[in-house]
């Protein structure tokens, strides 16, 4: 393809736009935009050839109707789930993720909210702030090493997070339907969903947000957990019924969560998650590296240049496009 195409950008984060133009460079020109919506994009994306999107969207059936000669949707991140996936399948466009930029982040990441949960220290700290000096006020706590972990999802963060667990001496168990015992070589030992939601200390949440996943921690997974236990979320904020979480700690059901993702997102405030001293709540930050930035700018751009160029893309999610893309490929 010449250098005539057009590709929007829809949403940014970092400070400057020069991966992408290198990796654009002679085939098409770059439209960076800072919107929220695709209504907002839309404006500059009728006549688009690509789209590389950061958070904007929902990004709907109707919205690639708008955008007849779109090939690609490229996500800077790995989550999909803004995204319809059939709806893109079926107008031919190839939609791409970037699944690998940040994983060591988000198990550093899951890690330090169980290791903050079960030594208390965010409370500790706003204790401290406040003039309290008080170590029985954070009882009760309990040691990792023996603890049991639990991962629900076995994907490529959570068996980094199960070898981090394990290394704190804890005994890893994981609920995966796509993954068999001994597929990998991780030291974690698969149980079914119901065993592994009575038996964990610390729950870390870890499968896609698709519509099976949605509300998937309820009032019923709550009732049945350990009232000591810890729920960590680094996936995607629906994945647990945000209302049923709130009535789990109400009730004592649960001991209390580390929350890195949120259902709805930001948090509004105020909120009953807020303010409490058994729940930390960070700004989806989990992501977050100098060197994860670096991983995460540079490959949904060259996803782009594959396509433009003629080329199939490396991290294609619908897979079914092949054959009957508007690329041609």
């Amino acid at each position: 393809m010449s250098g005539n195409a057009k590709v929007v950008l829809t949403d940014y984060v970092w400070d400057s736009l020069d991966v992408e133009n290198e990796a654009l460079k002679g085939l098409a020109t770059l439209v960076a935009l800072q919107t929220k919506t695709p209504k907002e994009f839309l404006l500059e994306a009728g006549d688009c050839d690509a789209i590389l999107n950061t958070y904007a969207g929902p990004i709907t059936a109707e919205d690639m109707g708008q955008m007849p000669n779109c090939k690609i949707i490229a996500r800077y991140g790995i989550g999909v789930d803004t995204i319809d996936l059939k709806a893109a399948t079926e107008a031919g466009i190839i939609v791409t993720n970037n699944p690998t930029y940040c994983i060591q982040e988000v198990a550093e990441h899951a890690m330090a909210l169980m290791l903050a949960c079960a030594r208390r220290v965010a409370f500790f700290d706003r204790q401290v702030r406040a003039g309290e000096w008080n170590v029985m006020a954070g009882k009760p706590m309990f040691r990792l090493e023996g603890s049991t972990l639990g991962l629900l999802g076995f994907g490529n963060i959570a068996r980094e997070v199960a070898k981090r667990g394990a290394a704190f001496g804890m005994n890893v168990i994981f609920a995966d339907p796509f993954v068999e015992e001994g597929q990998f070589d991780v030291p974690a030992k698969k149980v079914e969903n119901d065993e592994l939601f009575r038996e964990a200390d610390l729950l870390s949440v870890h499968p896609p947000l698709i519509p099976q996943t949605r509300g998937m921690l309820n009032d019923d997974v709550f009732k049945v957990m350990k009232s000591t236990a810890y729920i960590i979320n680094c996936a995607r904020g629906p994945i647990i019924d945000t209302d049923a979480l709130v009535r789990a700690l109400d009730a004592g059901e649960i001991g209390g969560c580390g929350l890195d993702t949120t259902d709805p997102e930001p948090l509004p405030n105020p909120h009953p998650l807020r303010d409490r001293d058994n729940v930390i709540i960070n700004p989806h930050a989990a992501w977050y590296s100098i060197e994860a930035m670096q991983g995460l700018q540079q490959g949904a751009p060259n996803e782009v240049r594959r396509v433009l160029s003629g080329e199939w893309p490396i991290n294609v999610v619908n897979r079914d496009v092949k054959g009957s893309s508007r690329a041609g490929l």
